[in-house]
């Protein structure tokens, strides 16, 4: 079976269950927590299941990251002139 086969089949068997829980809440009733967290629950898988689907359809070739050219040229001193040397102090103070 292809993958958009296994993911129809997977829809189906989603919907039976949303069915499923449906009837268990009328007869349960929807109030408990029990109740609360198999309907969270079967709302996720069916979240998952659509990010599924839309990666599926996604092209498959990964996407590189665009790459940041990095010069060789020195930085600008002026981009430190507010700084402290790390570990050194202020330049107009003297250590302890």
């Amino acid at each position: 079976m292809s993958v958009h086969d296994e993911l129809t089949s997977v829809q189906r068997c989603l919907d039976d269950l949303t069915r499923s829980v449906g009837r268990l809440e009328q007869q349960l009733g929807s109030g408990g927590l029990d109740m609360r967290r198999v309907r969270a629950d079967a709302d996720h898988l069916r979240e998952s299941v659509a990010l599924l689907r839309a990666a599926a359809s996604a092209p498959a070739a990964p996407r590189r990251p665009d790459l940041v050219t990095i010069p060789d040229t020195p930085y600008d001193d002026s981009l430190w002139i507010d700084s402290d040397d790390e570990g050194l102090g202020a330049r107009d103070r003297h250590a302890p």
